[in-house]
């Protein structure tokens, strides 16, 4: 199961490098897409809605940080506008911060793979991993109606 779920999100970041390359805004949009799926996931085995899956829990984790090492070079200077993007344009005025928490993300996920042994210890490091999406969210996507 877990060679499934890495292999999903292998294509998954595949399809959006190639996208990317003839526009990011898609190719993000669709590792955002990914990343919000594991997210799901993860979410679910809290709750207690989805059985807790070692296995499953360190592949969200793996997911996480291919994205948050991904993700950066999708938000190129022309990137800004188009393509129904929720990205702030506060993003290319601190890119340095933005890319840095993406660096904080991977960083969390990465300690995460080897952090996580049972369900209480996925509960923190999910918690923690959640809490840097949600400040990137919140300080540089465009919440839309």
């Amino acid at each position: 199961m877990i060679r499934m779920v890495i292999t999903a999100s292998a294509l998954a970041a595949a399809f959006s490098v190639a996208l990317a390359q003839d526009d990011p805004i898609p190719a993000r949009q669709a590792l955002m897409k990914s990343n919000g799926q594991q997210a799901a996931l993860g979410a679910k085995m809290v709750k207690g809605e989805e059985p807790f899956d070692l296995a499953k829990a360190k592949a969200i984790f793996v997911a996480i940080e291919g994205v948050a090492n991904k993700a950066p070079a999708l938000f190129p200077e022309n990137s800004k506008t188009g393509g129904d993007t929720a990205a702030d344009p506060k993003i290319w005025s601190n890119m340095d911060d933005f890319k840095a928490m993406f660096a904080k993300l991977g960083a969390d996920a990465k300690a995460a793979q080897s952090s996580v042994t049972d369900l209480e210890s996925f509960k923190a490091a999910f918690g923690n991993v959640g809490k840097d999406c949600g400040g990137c969210h919140q300080t540089y996507r465009i919440k839309k109606s």
